[in-house]
């Protein structure tokens, strides 16, 4: 699974849950949580196609 898949999987759920759910408060929060799970996904496929590079840098010899 992709990284953003898992995310937007859950993010689905959430929201068939709040479309069933009668109370108005519980649907608000199944959507709000569903909402940052799309964000999350969103996020996770930046961080995917982010490439970072760096050198260590080199121990002196000491001279004895």
């Amino acid at each position: 699974m992709k990284s953003g898949e898992r995310y937007r999987a859950q993010a689905a759920e959430l929201l068939g849950r709040a479309e069933v759910e009668s109370s108005p408060v519980f649907k608000a929060e199944f959507e709000n949580l569903a909402s940052a799970y799309l964000r999350l996904a969103e996020q996770a496929e930046r961080n995917t196609a982010l490439i970072v590079e760096f050198e260590l840098p080199r121990k002196e010899k000491k001279q004895s």
